[in-house]
């Protein structure tokens, strides 16, 4: 618990919290949606994440209470997950739900809420921090737009196949999932771990909570399907239970276990989603459009219908450590430098970035450790110094959302030190899709 002035105490959440949880952000989330009243979805899902979730308890909300009144002012969710790149994990926390009461706006609530936030996720090891919100807002307290969030191209309904016409006679079938199928969905995340995708895999227990956990009105509540050849389940699709917007249906997640078999795969995933999307027309609202929240390099992207471009979101990440997050990244990097024939010709390299400076330490030419090192009051121009990279360019390079070249271009305080450092840093953070359905 800490203590702000006499008036604010910001604590962890309590089970006992569920009720003004619930009401405090039904009251405030989606409220131009909403005219004002209160959203019985936002509020069936903060009961969900209180009561029943597997990755979530009371303890992960924080909020600030009104010693007054002993009510809460404020608060937010941190949802606990790992990212995958390469093999390689990445411990992160997905924050959710931040809220302010009217009648406590104005007090730096939210600012209170993720200093204690980024304290305990520092004490916890959770290396990155992840949040969807408001243009520019979340800047101020630390998070770059690193990641992108979907890009693909919005697919008219009418381009979909027709109800009943998968258009490839290939034998593969998509149906509803059930909780039976929650292992091998658990598997074929596991595999997609190993890919040189950022993935956020889930174990059997949070599929079956995706597939029939939830309550009904639970706004994070998604429809799941299963890819299935014969009996074997060998993919799945994410997506929404209800049209938004001017009908569209949206798409969050397309897996499948065998790479070879997209091929055969695409064909079928969008025959199930023009169905899904015709279901739901009701009440003057009919199916118009597919809003694939993918990123553009996605194989069903490109192997599906032209659609109307789209310019890619951003997420904001923060970083509780660069040094961390680039240990965690140590097999990835050597596996990288190695399949381009690069070895480093000294002990160690230093790459700073303005406030944290990781040692990059090698035998033989291949890394094998990262450590913190010493940093400089000037790393741009230190002779010790190999590469002086901002935190915020270093998550873009990290999760490979720009490339050496195109950060070299948008942040002037980027400055490797020679071109041998040019060349391996580039070597190092390649361009990355990232396949993430962030849990919810």
């Amino acid at each position: 618990m800490t203590m702000v002035g006499t008036r604010y105490l910001v604590r962890p959440g309590r089970a006992g919290d569920a009720d003004d949880l619930a009401a405090l952000q039904a009251a405030t989330q989606l409220q131009p949606v909403t005219g004002g009243e209160p959203d019985p979805a936002i509020e069936a899902w903060v009961r969900d994440l209180m009561d029943g979730h597997p990755s979530v308890t009371p303890d992960d909300f924080l909020v600030v209470e009104d010693t007054a009144t002993g009510r809460p002012a404020a608060s937010l969710v941190g949802l606990r997950q790992d990212w995958y790149l390469g093999g390689a994990r990445l411990p992160v926390g997905q924050v959710e739900l931040v809220a302010t009461a009217p009648g406590h706006r104005g007090n730096r609530l939210t600012e209170m809420l993720f200093a204690a936030l980024h304290d305990r996720y520092r004490a916890g090891g959770v290396t990155l921090q992840m949040i969807e919100g408001i243009p520019y807002f979340y800047r101020r307290l630390g998070y770059d737009y690193a990641l992108a969030d979907d890009g693909a191209p919005s697919v008219p309904a009418a381009s979909l196949p027709a109800d009943g016409d998968d258009g490839s006679g290939a034998g593969l079938t998509v149906r509803a999932a059930t909780v039976d199928d929650a292992d091998a969905l658990a598997a074929i995340d596991r595999r997609l771990t190993g890919d040189q995708v950022l993935s956020c895999p889930r174990d059997a227990g949070v599929w079956r909570y995706e597939i029939a956990g939830r309550r009904a009105a639970d706004i994070a509540r998604n429809a799941v399907a299963v890819l299935v050849d014969g009996a074997e389940v060998v993919g799945y699709l994410v997506h929404s239970v209800q049209l938004y917007g001017a009908g569209e249906l949206v798409l969050f997640a397309a897996a499948c276990d065998r790479p070879a078999d997209w091929t055969r795969a695409a064909p079928a995933m969008l025959a199930h989603l023009g169905v899904a999307g015709r279901q739901h027309t009701v009440a003057g609202q009919s199916f118009n459009l597919l809003r694939q929240r993918l990123n553009p390099q996605h194989p069903l992207v490109r192997l599906g219908p032209p659609g109307v471009p789209k310019r890619q979101r951003g997420w904001y990440l923060r970083t509780t450590d660069p040094v961390e997050l680039l240990a965690h990244l140590t097999p990835v990097l050597r596996a990288r430098w190695a399949g381009a024939g690069l070895r480093w010709p000294a002990s160690s390299m230093t790459i700073d970035t303005y406030g944290r400076a990781a040692r990059l330490e090698f035998t033989d030419g291949e890394l094998t450790a990262v450590t913190a090192g010493v940093r400089s009051p000037n790393p741009a121009v230190d002779p010790g110094t190999h590469a002086a990279i901002p935190p915020g360019a270093l998550l873009q390079l990290a999760l490979g959302y720009r490339t050496l070249p195109e950060v070299l271009a948008a942040w002037p305080d980027c400055v490797p030190r020679d071109r041998r450092t040019e060349q391996f840093l580039t070597a190092a953070f390649p361009p990355v899709e990232a396949r993430l359905w962030p849990r919810a």
